[in-house]
């Protein structure tokens, strides 16, 4: 009889045990679930915050970190970020990684016809950042002596006098691998880079 007794004592000790260790589980399980419910709400914030290119939240960050420091820099207001340029800007991205990965800017008429201020950026995947095209483009900071913009003078110091053009306001970044390259495209409302104008 007492080993029926122990046996038994046993055998409901195992199922007790059983039922704790599988409501954990079941605990462990709908913790999962929240956790990965929690990361997919963070994701679309993110979105929702950075809307339009495939760019990472932290690389537009950067990206609007390094504009307005060059634009305060100059003593301009900071630029927002523009979902609608943004996307803007990722469709042509897209178009030159599909069409052979040349840096080349909107033409001036026809399906691609350019409506913004542009600039363009390309380095070697993996070794530039989105933050080493804003850098490029405020470089040219030394060509740029204040004089108004003309169709014979712009070419050495477009880039940044776009960056830091007074009246611009918002800006859309987008970025693509291509050919072991990556493409930074940034659009820019309103455009700057007016001949007879100066940026400030």
């Amino acid at each position: 009889m007492k080993e029926y007794k122990i046996t038994f004592v046993i055998v409901l000790a195992a199922m007790i045990i059983g039922f704790v260790l599988l409501d954990r589980g079941r605990d462990g399980t709908i913790l999962q679930l929240a956790q990965s419910r929690a990361d997919a709400g963070k994701r679309v914030a993110v979105r929702d915050a950075f809307p339009g290119s495939r760019l990472a939240a932290q690389e537009v960050r950067q990206l609007l970190a390094t504009h307005n420091a060059a634009r305060a820099e100059a003593g301009v207001g900071p630029l927002v970020w523009s979902g609608s340029l943004a996307l803007y800007a990722q469709k042509w991205a897209d178009h030159l990684a599909s069409t052979g990965c040349r840096l080349e800017h909107r033409p001036y008429s026809g399906t691609w016809k350019q409506k913004y201020g542009e600039n363009l950026f390309m380095g070697t995947a993996g070794r530039y950042s989105v933050t080493d095209a804003v850098a490029a483009w405020r470089s040219e900071k030394s060509a740029y002596h204040g004089e108004a913009i003309d169709m014979s003078n712009f070419y050495a110091y477009g880039h940044y006098t776009q960056l830091i053009w007074r009246s611009t306001t918002g800006v859309g970044c987008a970025g693509v691998e291509c050919g072991g390259n990556m493409i930074v495209v940034c659009n820019y409302d309103p455009p700057g880079n007016i001949v007879g104008s100066t940026p400030y």
